[in-house]
């Protein structure tokens, strides 16, 4: 179930307990959540060699969260790598088609004075197409080592899982020894959440609607914590809930250094909706579950 939706059936219970119109505007309940969760799974299957992480550590976008074994993988790189830069036999067809075309200019010469026959400098012209061909494989040859080269290290890049944002670990479900599988269907390795900024989401009466404007701020007071905080506005929904006459609005709440926790209640104070009756906050007894 979304907050969204636990927001407004919440709002739809408490609208039947509201004192009339004229009691409280301001403020509205709100639910503080992470900006994302996600569950890291490997791209590759393979054996898990090292997870570098615990519960509740604060990681940093790009580092090492899972080490997969991959001496086989590192081995591939190094020999593909040993034949992409492998010389040898590009300088040798170079050097060949250079011989090959200073005796074609030879046989010209020698050809235009009568000394050597037409056939003979045909022969030379001959031999230095078959070495330009030579040359253009043996390029071919090392533009595809070097290919070889690029994809074994991107696989065995895979092997190395890293965070892909600065948050906090919420839970480890594999270990050194287990078998990380390929797959959305598979079981994650390790579950993330992004508390960098902090997700505020709301629920307002269908007469707030078109009084809010997207970038707008608004006052959030964390519940159990004290102490106000600004967010701004970055989603208003425009398709509203029939049932409790409500619609979402979505907040960005900056949290350096992760000082508010997700996962928490709280309230918000909108300037905009000053005065206006509030029949989708809830009372002081309905809880959000």
């Amino acid at each position: 179930m979304t907050a969204s939706t636990t927001l407004r059936r919440a709002a739809s219970v408490a609208t039947a307990l509201l004192l009339p119109a004229a009691a409280i505007a301001n403020p509205y309940e709100c639910l503080i959540e992470p900006n994302q969760t996600v569950d890291v799974r490997s791209s590759v299957e393979g054996v898990i060699d090292k997870v570098h992480v615990q519960r509740g550590d604060r990681v940093k976008a790009g580092q090492v969260l899972v080490q997969l074994e991959s001496a086989a993988e590192a081995s591939a790189v190094q020999l593909a790598k040993a034949r992409a830069e492998a010389q040898g036999r590009l300088s040798s067809a170079q050097n060949r088609l250079d011989y090959a075309q200073k005796k074609l200019e030879r046989s010209a010469q020698l050809q235009a004075q009568a000394f050597v026959s037409a056939q003979a400098r045909d022969e030379a012209e001959a031999e230095k197409r078959i070495l330009e061909s030579e040359l253009r494989q043996a390029r071919e040859d090392r533009d595809h080592a070097s290919y070889e080269h690029r994809h074994a290290q991107d696989l065995l890049n895979r092997r190395t899982l890293r965070s892909p944002f600065n948050g906090i670990v919420l839970d480890r479900m594999l270990n050194p020894g287990d078998l990380a599988e390929a797959g959305t269907g598979r079981k994650a390795i390790l579950r993330l959440v992004q508390v960098e900024p902090l997700r505020v989401e709301v629920v307002l009466p269908l007469a707030a609607y078109g009084k809010l404007k997207a970038r707008g701020t608004a006052e959030v007071v964390p519940e159990g914590l004290g102490g106000r905080y600004t967010a701004t506005v970055s989603v208003i929904d425009s398709v509203f809930d029939t049932a409790s006459g409500t619609f979402g609005v979505r907040l960005e709440l900056p949290n350096a250094g992760g000082k508010v926790p997700a996962g928490i209640r709280c309230r918000v104070e909108f300037p905009e909706l000053r005065g206006l009756p509030n029949k989708a906050s809830f009372t002081s007894g309905a809880a959000l579950k």
